[in-house]
């Protein structure tokens, strides 16, 4: 039934594509010249909807210009002068555009664009029309291992026009079924003759009450034929972030049989110092003691990993770019763009973590006992809303994130065009991008069985209150070691590509072709010297009695936390607000750990998540295109349609580790080609309403991380493994659009767009139980906390399995199962307002998305696109006059799915973000001095203090919560 319906859409478009060449060419031989008016050039890719900033009152007349022009549908958003796109990073930048949709870091700043309901990685990124890969891995958490481009790493003082593609035409480089985005970098003659721009900004962020720097200085010139641009543009800010955060929500185990995720142990036995009148030695009931019945405990969720947490550094970033153009003739052009930029995260992230996973009676020296449940109450979702749990435990978990990228790219160009009727457009490009991150984490625990409580209170839901009977903020609580890693992850992306475009034809009919050949190379490698550096520095067993630094040394390693006010920004009762930090330098340097850091062996799993391996993807593709205008009823169509090819052939390796530790890699390979028609169209209805229709089909490459081979175990509870598939196929989706505009003149217009993706391939996460011996892992390659929580299952069991081979594992494995039918609306309104006050006006943009899938077998709940918010709109007024220039902006997105289900074992709960708004201010005015060169500028992020929140499954079971506050930005901008 599919294969039917794909191959009558692919001959449906075909068709149309065919019709389209046949109309035109009738069009083309009838033409009277004499007769037809002067005819508007057809807008190509090359040639989208521009919005030319000069002002905002000037963005949205040309944003209205280029709405009646275009073909396709899509927006672009250009810079008039060198360095004033606006916003701070081009995410930012294009989260001005109907439709999309920011991810944003942990700091609050966007890194990486969704289109129209579907993730990141469903969006193409091209730099100045070529592939664009960086090694980046998704911001301060890390863990991004797809298709997704990290756009806070380039920023806006450097180009000068971004195009973003919402269907596609054929010369459109295809992978993108959500859109394809182009980023375009200063060139000389943007601006022809001489100029120098400088822009110089301090930044205040609200989190920590520091300033930073952050500047930009172009300079270009022009003769007239070479012209040459040079630009550097940087930032280094103070970072601060606190939070809370549970690594997942789980339920306790209450012998054999129990239901759930059974993530940690309750008490059998009264451990020693429980108090609360129970008799150490004792056998207890929690059934009793925590006033629940038996089915209500056994579901009862708690938060695994319930903490607060601070990250604390400098972030820094210094991108350059060198761009050189030489025009000997009005018919040809050539261009050498260069890019290079240098990330650095120097963070460090403390958490204080009330320890429920993998808690519970055991024989190693970090075995809590198991906890007892007191006087709990849960809602009728089970989730625990308060209660006391005795013999409780707590450990310091702190990192340091030490993170750098490098990328390079260069971009050779040239366009020809001999004569009227002949263009040929030739580039390529060659980039490099180089990742690495060291994360060394030292994590020490209260001692167990001490008598400590916490008392959990959860009754509002939004922000747990974990408090407790200790200091957390003594260095002589009597702290010993938990565990230490010396982790660390490389990346290299490596591009290269050629492309090849000939235009036959003029202004009312041609016929465009192309090729391209694209190759991308991929390596994503992990390092763990963890086992060798814990035995060093605290003993077999990590007990403390022997090692670099034992038990009694630690307090000496330990301070008070050196903020004062936690939370600050939160405006709420977050429980403990205060907890010990490490001197991380003086533990450095008593334990060698420089040297166990350069020796460390490879690794399976990276320390930010996700599979390893090497991925080597090249592409062939070809296309034809025909464009033209013809008139129907005495009006215009405007038509663009053909067809585009493409090739694939990927190569694919991971490693995996053998029973004496040493690595080798299993390898794969596969090979798929995709036929993408598509036609679009726009009729002139009237001189003051366009109507639009598109249908194409768009292909998306399978996620990079699940298609390498083996298998990883990174799981702390060693409960769940994950397989990659090097099968798993392209996604494709039919897409079809309609909508229009009615231009009420001047900047205003109403617009009205209507979309549907009906997505081919969905992958589904399908789990398998299977003994931990099936895996074919060796135990002794596990973690010390790996195998400390299989061998306490064991013994937990109470004589259900005997071993650790017999230990049933959950193995996740990706398949292509699954459709997807994702129905939108887009609406636009523009409007002056200058009937009140001269200059002043509000634009506005809405979307309503809705989206659908079959339940599939074996599956619990119904596939859904992560990230898709029901609802979104973005609100902005602004006042420009007599060198003041004021603009107030609010983008709101609705709840969505941030992970599908099921997650940490439990059955359909998937993790969602919460709606949220940011109010955002930015206003200029142009000194009336020095031939007004000079224009000072404010800029207010996230007035009203909005966190980012995630939850699990429940709106009052938090998965993690993260105040970045507001940031100011004042300076001056100066063009000379």
């Amino acid at each position: 039934m599919a294969d039917s319906h794909i191959r009558s859409f692919r001959m449906a478009l075909c068709a149309a594509s065919a019709f389209g060449a046949l109309t035109l060419a009738q069009a083309a031989i009838a033409q009277d010249s004499a007769a037809q008016p002067a005819a508007q050039p057809v807008a190509q890719q090359d040639e989208a909807a521009d919005i030319v900033v000069t002002g905002i009152r000037g963005s949205l007349q040309s944003a209205t210009n280029a709405k009646k022009n275009a073909v396709a549908f899509g927006d672009s958003i250009f810079a008039e002068d060198i360095g004033k796109l606006p916003a701070t990073n081009l995410a930012e930048t294009l989260n001005r555009m109907p439709g999309v949709r920011l991810n944003r870091d942990i700091s609050g700043e966007g890194t990486q664009v969704a289109i129209r309901g579907l993730g990141p990685s469903f969006t193409r990124v091209l730099l100045n029309g070529s592939q664009l890969q960086v090694a980046s891995d998704g911001g301060t958490n890390g863990g991004s291992a797809n298709r997704e481009v990290d756009l806070d790493f380039f920023p806006s003082e450097l180009f000068t026009r971004l195009d973003l593609a919402k269907t596609p035409s054929p010369s459109t480089l295809e992978g993108g079924i959500a859109g394809t985005v182009n980023l375009r970098n200063a060139r000389p003659f943007d601006k022809p003759g001489t100029h120098v721009t400088v822009v110089a900004q301090g930044q205040y962020t609200e989190s920590n009450e520091k300033l930073s720097p952050r500047g930009a200085i172009v300079a270009s010139h022009t003769t007239d034929t070479f012209g040459i641009l040079v630009g550097v543009a940087g930032v280094k800010t103070k970072t601060r972030i606190d939070g809370f955060d549970t690594v997942g929500w789980t339920d306790g185990n209450l012998g054999p049989g129990d239901a759930g995720a059974n993530n940690f142990t309750w008490a059998s036995v009264v451990p020693a110092n429980a108090g609360h009148g129970l008799i150490a030695g004792q056998p207890v009931d929690v059934v009793v003691t925590s006033g629940l019945t038996r089915d209500q405990l056994s579901t009862a969720l708690l938060p695994r990993l319930g903490r607060n947490t601070l990250t604390n550094g400098d972030r820094s970033r210094i991108s350059a770019l060198a761009s050189l153009e030489w025009r000997p003739s009005d018919t040809l052009h050539f261009a050498l763009d260069g890019i290079w930029a240098k990330s650095k995260r120097d963070y460090s992230r403390i958490n204080m973590n009330w320890q429920v996973r993998n808690s519970g009676p055991g024989t190693g020296a970090q075995a809590t006992g198991g906890m007892i449940p007191i006087d709990l109450t849960v809602d009728d979702n089970g989730v625990v809303t308060s209660g006391t749990f005795a013999n409780s435990s707590f450990f310091l978990e702190a990192s340091e994130f030490k993170q750098t990228t490098k990328f390079w790219n260069i971009n050779p160009s040239l366009i020809w065009q001999p004569s009227d009727t002949v263009k040929v457009q030739a580039s390529a490009n060659w980039s490099k991008s180089r990742f690495f991150r060291e994360q060394p984490t030292w994590a020490f625990q209260t001692a167990p069985q001490s008598g400590v409580d916490v008392y959990y209170d959860n009754a509002d839901g939004y922000y747990p209150s974990i408090t407790t009977n200790i200091d957390l903020n003594d260095p002589n609580l009597g702290w010993q070691w938990y565990r230490q890693n010396v982790t660390m992850v490389r990346r290299k992306t490596e591009t290269k590509g050629a492309h090849l475009d000939v235009t036959l034809g003029d202004e009312m009919f041609n016929v465009k072709v192309g090729a391209a050949y694209d190759r991308a190379t991929r390596s994503i490698r992990a390092y763990d010297n963890s086992a060798a550096y814990q035995l060093s520095v605290c003993g077999n067993g990590c007990t403390g009695a022997t090692g670099s630094i034992p038990t009694s040394a630690i307090p000496q390693y330990l301070m008070p936390m050196s903020i004062g006010n936690f939370g600050h920004l939160a405006g709420r009762n977050i429980g403990y607000n205060a907890f010990i930090m490490p001197d991380f330098g003086a533990i450095k340097d008593a334990t060698n750990y420089y040297s166990y850091r350069d020796s460390a062996p490879e690794a399976i799993g990276a320390v930010t998540g996700g599979a390893t391996g090497d991925m080597d993807e090249k592409v062939w593709g070809a296309y034809f295109e025909l464009n033209g205008v013809t008139t129907i009823a005495g009006r215009d169509l405007h038509i663009n349609t053909g067809m585009r090819y493409a090739a694939t052939n990927q190569y694919v390796e991971a490693p995996s580790q053998l029973p004496d530790k040493s690595v080798v890699n299993f390898t794969s390979r596969s090979k798929y080609e995709n036929f993408l028609p598509s036609i679009n169209l726009t009729y002139d209805i009237a001189d003051n309403v366009k109507l639009r229709a598109s249908a194409s089909r768009t292909m998306t490459r399978p996620d990079a991380g699940q298609i390498l081979p083996g298998m990883t175990f990174s799981d702390p509870s060693a409960l769940i493994a994950t397989s990659g598939n090097p099968g798993l196929e392209p996604y494709t989706s039919d897409n079809y659009d309609i909508g229009g505009e009615f231009y009420t003149g001047g900047i205003g217009y109403v617009g009205l767009s209507a979309f549907m993706k009906n997505v081919q391939g969905f992958t589904v996460t399908q789990g398998e139980e299977r003994t931990f011996g099936a895996l074919g892992i060796p135990f002794e390659t596990l973690t010390p906390q790996q195998q400390n929580a299989m061998t306490d299952r064991v013994a937990n069991s109470k004589g259900q399995y005997s071993s650790v081979d017999q230990l049933p594992i959950i193995v996740n494995r990706p398949i292509n199962l699954s459709d997807l039918k994702i129905k939108g609306v887009e609406a636009t309104w523009v409007q002056p307002l200058d009937f009140l006050v001269k200059g002043l006006g509000f634009s506005a943009n809405g979307t309503y998305l809705k989206q659908s899938s079959k339940l599939m077998p074996g599956q619990a709940t119904r596939l859904v696109a992560t990230g898709v918010s029901k609802w979104s709109y973005n609100l902005q007024g602004f006042y420009e006059n007599n060198g003041l220039s004021v603009s107030l902006n609010y983008v709101w997105n609705d709840k969505s799915i941030a992970v599908n289900a099921p997650q940490n074992g439990i059955t359909g709960a998937a993790l969602r973000n919460d709606a949220r708004g940011q109010l955002d201010l930015s206003a200029g005015y142009q000194l009336p001095f020095l031939n007004k060169a000079m224009r000072l500028t404010l800029d207010v992020l996230n007035i009203a203090n909005e966190p980012i929140r995630t939850t699990f499954e429940y709106d009052n079971a938090p998965y993690s919560i993260y105040y970045p506050g507001r940031t100011i930005l004042a300076g001056i901008r100066a063009n000379f």
